[in-house]
């Protein structure tokens, strides 16, 4: 190229390179002049728009923290589940494509949610659509239309996420989401895995997880459980709405309780079968660790319609009624303390019946003639509320006050402040108090446990005091409280009351509530296996103003105790109310209950030592030998060190145990017959067999329990022979 055509070349590509600049520098001034018009002309508008397809400040509700068991078994958690909808409006949803995979939707919905047939799907699915084409209808015809929503509900309930998945699957549904409209909507509900265990106890939330817990821990530990809400922001994102997480959601503690859910199931199994036997109105149990004050297991059921019992009140915490007979033993405590009394002193409680103030007493005997002269301490035996009052206006009638100064120094009216919500107060009326009207009866009512209000967990605890060589702990349902996994807090037992009495007056009640069982109203608790100790408890109702005790007919009866009574481990009360079935009876009702309790609770327990085991008359204490390849069997049976006796020259033997030996047989095996192979296993058999030149068919498991052509025929080479193995 010569020099005037670089040259010319040169300029041209100048000239272009300008002209592309100019271009350029118009383009920049455009887009200047469009960002500007934009930002300052159109600002306030783009900026309404902006707003339009952002939605802030969203609360992102935190997991609920679990519930467990002492032992870490789940007994409270979060079930996630599903509603399905179908959006009709969505913009790729074609008709035509509806129209022709609804009945093959139909037909999967109706197979796997059984409660519409396929008829009623497709006719259900096609409502849906219609909905839309009246809409569209009415638009062209200029008419307004108000929309409810565009979530058309496809399923009644709900289903779980495997369920889900399957469904994405089903005609029509497998296409993305803008062209089938389906929305899955996900929900979070509380799941009790153990079903009605303990479930008062546990509580309840309400619908909605914001709303917390409803009652039990559920309620008292809301704030731990809930966690801490988080934030997104949702935003349109190519014409869908996606949640950006703005702050992360904290999950709530989890909580171990110390309920023993197996003692909780031998529990409510027990008195489910009483309340059914008696059609009872209500019943109430309660098994509580004697050392640590640990609620093992709560079970309160009361009837909700005939023939149906299920857990709607805890009775146990929250039922400020009169104990009966069960308060007896705090009288005769009080009395003792106080040198009133002595277990061998003399009460004559007559022929069962005792005028005083006007009013009629009388023990449970009176029609059969009462008791007459009885010791103190079968006072307690016979459960004689002539006896208990007699002692008690013995040492009090004069001065009604230092009685009730005793019992609140047994600690019964301590506050215990439980973790359940709604729990109630001992309340013992006092003659000091002129809110509460004190009569000339209130005192020797009060000592057989009318005058006074007490829940069952109250009485428990001064009964659980007693198993504890005097020492009252508070009763609790809470062990832990975790944070994945990790323990944040644990909680101890707590002291109520280093002492509840002298260890004189605390041998006295020990060995008094032991000959209630032994010898008293309690021999129906009697158990062969173990020693139990507690005291009867029956209560008449009053049934308002109207009435007065000795003639209503609803009853409560109980009974309280400990077992095993040489040794204390656990301390029951149970309480049942209105029994319609059977003789109104502590022992006989409520006492039968704690027996089955106890001996089952301490079954679980137990532990024998080997020396203590009696041999089993059907134990084989060698393995089976299957017939088959003596070689084999030798080298097992000389790696296992079991001793035989090999009788054998062959290769094919067969076994049997004598004098706990095995013998080895030789099973003689002929060229050109059928072997027997009864008792061999699978390998060896066909193995045999197949040597012999048969087709083995074989059908079972285990050993060889017969077969198709008979030991000794002739073979047929390539015949085929089954076996049948067990």
């Amino acid at each position: 190229m010569t020099d005037k055509q670089k040259n010319t070349l040169n300029k041209k590509v100048r000239r272009n390179y300008f002209i592309i600049s100019i271009l350029l520098l118009f383009v920049v001034f455009g887009i200047l002049l469009c960002a500007g018009k934009t930002a300052f002309v159109e600002g306030d508008f783009w900026r309404k728009e902006g707003k339009k397809s952002i939605r802030p400040n969203i609360i992102i509700e935190a997991p609920r923290g679990n519930i467990y068991s002492f032992d870490e078994r789940l007994m409270a958690t979060n079930e996630t589940y599903y509603r399905l909808y179908i959006d009709f409006w969505a913009d790729g949803l074609s008709k035509d494509t509806l129209y022709k995979y609804v009945d093959g939707l139909s037909l999967k919905l109706s197979k796997m949610f059984p409660s519409k047939n396929q008829a009623q799907y497709r006719s259900h699915i096609l409502a849906g659509w219609q909905m839309r084409a009246n809409e569209e209808a009415q638009l062209k015809r200029g008419k307004s239309v108000v929309r409810k929503s565009r979530e058309y509900r496809l399923l009644d309930g709900e289903i779980n996420y495997l369920q889900l998945k399957q469904v994405r699957t089903f005609p029509f549904l497998s296409q993305n989401k803008n062209k089938s409209g389906l929305i899955a909507k996900e929900r979070v509900k509380r799941k009790k895995p153990f079903g009605t265990l303990a479930s008062r106890t546990i509580g309840d939330i309400y619908g909605e997880f914001e709303k917390g817990g409803k009652n039990g821990l559920e309620l008292q530990y809301d704030s731990i459980l809930r966690g801490i809400p988080g934030t997104s922001t949702m935003r349109k994102i190519n014409g869908r709405f996606i949640y950006v997480s703005d702050i992360e959601p904290i999950s709530g503690k989890d909580i171990v309780t110390t309920i023993d859910i197996d003692i909780q199931d031998i529990t409510e199994k027990a008195l489910l079968d009483k309340l059914r036997e008696i059609d009872a109105e209500s019943g109430t149990a309660v098994v509580m660790e004697v050392e640590t004050g640990e609620i093992k297991a709560i079970t309160n059921m009361g009837r909700i319609s005939e023939g149906v019992w299920a857990e709607s009140k805890n009775h146990a915490v929250a039922d400020e009624t009169e104990p009966g007979s069960t308060f007896k033993v705090a009288s005769m405590m009080v009395a003792l303390e106080d040198g009133v009394v002595r277990p061998n002193d003399s009460i004559n409680v007559g022929n069962g019946v005792f005028m005083y103030a006007n009013a009629r007493m009388t023990d449970h005997n009176w029609n059969k003639g009462g008791y007459g002269r009885i010791s103190a301490e079968q006072a307690i035996w016979y459960s004689s509320n002539i006896g208990v009052a007699k002692i008690i206006l013995r040492g009090y009638e004069n001065n009604p006050g230092k009685f009730v100064e005793g019992l609140y120094k047994l600690g019964l009216t301590e506050t215990l402040n439980l973790e359940i919500p709604g729990a109630g107060q001992a309340k013992i009326r006092s003659p000091k108090d002129k809110k509460n009207y004190w009569s000339k009866t209130t005192l020797p009512w009060m000592s057989f446990g009318y005058e006074t209000q007490i829940p069952p967990i109250y009485t428990l605890t001064f009964f659980n005091a007693i198993a504890n060589n005097g020492k009252m702990v508070k009763p609790f349902f809470v062990k832990q409280i975790q944070q994945d996994g990790k323990i944040e807090k644990e909680y101890k037992t707590v002291v109520v009351k280093d002492r509840i009495c002298s260890d004189k007056t605390l041998q006295c009640i020990q060995e008094m509530l032991l000959n209630v069982v032994e010898k008293g109203t309690g021999v129906p608790v009697k158990s062969p296996y173990l020693q139990i100790a507690g005291k009867t408890g029956t209560a008449q109702i009053s049934q308002g103003a109207a009435g007065y005790r000795g003639t209503e007919k609803s009853h409560q009866v109980a009974f309280c105790g400990y077992f095993p009574a040489n040794k204390p481990r656990y301390s029951c009360i149970v309480v049942i109310r209105k029994p319609r079935n059977g003789y109104p009876s502590g022992g006989l009702m409520a006492g039968t209950i704690f027996k089955r309790v106890a001996e089952e609770v301490n079954a679980r327990t137990l532990v024998l030592k080997p020396s203590e085991c009696l041999r089993d008359s059907l134990l084989t204490i060698y393995p089976k030998v299957k017939n088959g390849s003596s070689k084999q069997v030798e080298y097992a049976l000389d790696k296992l060190d079991i001793p035989y006796k090999d009788s054998t020259s062959g290769q094919w033997y067969y076994s049997y145990l004598k004098n706990d030996k095995v013998i080895l047989k030789d099973r003689k095996v002929i060229e050109n017959l059928v072997p027997n192979v009864v008792g061999m296993g699978a390998k060896d058999a066909v193995y045999l067999l197949e040597s012999c030149g048969l087709k083995v068919f074989l059908s079972g498991r285990g050993d060889v329990k017969s077969q198709t052509i008979n030991p000794g025929e002739r073979v047929a080479k390539g015949q085929t022979i089954g076996i049948i193995l067990d």
